[in-house]
């Protein structure tokens, strides 16, 4: 297992998994890096804001990179819920601490949540899709970030609502695509919906086969782990994805700054 770059834990609102037990967690699995990728969210419609306690996180961390030296590298990462539409609150974060890589999230558009069963019942599946994958241009098109996360990410709600045909959407995909090359972004390939009743990896392999046909290089690898059971999880399926879409390499990051890494 090559790395884990999309983790959080109860720096994050949304999980109670400690950093240290996921690090040993990564030891025992033998992965060689992972990248700790707490929420920042500032949105008018977050049930909760401002949660990550930078400073006291960082210190955390350097703790962890002390106490696992010489096993496991550790990455300072971030993951902001439509950093373009607050720009200035993401500055502010970003120029706090030495972060080794951004994600970038669209988990609003407008005031529709992207897990929300109920907007999705009431909309048709162009309404969902369309209305996100534009969101998701401006914000790959605007943001400081390095990886887009969860590239599709309301089909992981959606799919046993209504499907997901990718190729219907292949116009407004390519669009976001063609940016995330233009910019030298990478794309986060998520299994968390492979835990899901939707069993889909995000971005679709279909997805991930466009990408490479049009240049893409970057990809990282995430489990979206909010517990430490779910560390490095399907990984498996996500690799074999990456290799049939014909990559050869991942991306780590180090003080932003990509470098390429051979696939296991």
């Amino acid at each position: 297992m090559p790395l884990d770059y999309h983790i959080h834990t109860r720096h994050s609102f949304d999980s109670t998994a400690a950093p240290e037990e996921m690090c040993r967690r990564a030891v025992e699995l033998s992965l060689p890096e992972i990248g700790f990728s707490e929420h920042w969210d500032v949105g008018p419609y977050e049930e909760v804001t401002r949660f990550l306690q930078p400073q006291a996180w960082w210190e955390e961390l350097q703790r962890l990179r002390r106490l696992f030296a010489g096993r496991l590298t550790i990455r300072a990462g971030l993951e902001i819920a439509e950093p373009h539409l607050y720009p200035q609150d993401t500055a502010s974060i970003l120029a706090s601490l030495p972060f080794d890589y951004v994600l970038g999230s669209v988990h609003f558009v407008g005031p529709h949540m992207m897990f929300d069963e109920k907007y999705f019942s009431r909309c048709t599946p162009d309404e969902v899709y369309l209305s996100y994958f534009a969101e998701l241009e401006k914000m790959v098109r605007q943001a400081d970030v390095d990886i887009v996360a969860h590239f599709d990410i309301p089909a992981r709600t959606a799919i046993p609502i209504f499907g997901y045909e990718v190729a219907r959407y292949e116009a407004a995909i390519r669009a976001v695509l063609a940016v995330v090359i233009e910019r030298g972004l990478a794309l986060d390939v998520n299994v968390a919906g492979l835990r899901k009743p939707a069993n889909n990896l995000m971005p679709a392999p279909l997805i991930l086969g466009w990408f490479r046909q049009m240049g893409g290089e970057r990809l990282t690898l995430g489990s979206d782990a909010h517990t430490v059971e779910q560390l490095g999880l399907n990984f498996d399926q996500a690799l074999q994805a990456i290799r049939e879409a014909g990559f050869t390499h991942l991306t780590q990051y180090d003080r932003r700054q990509p470098h390429r890494l051979p696939l296991p």
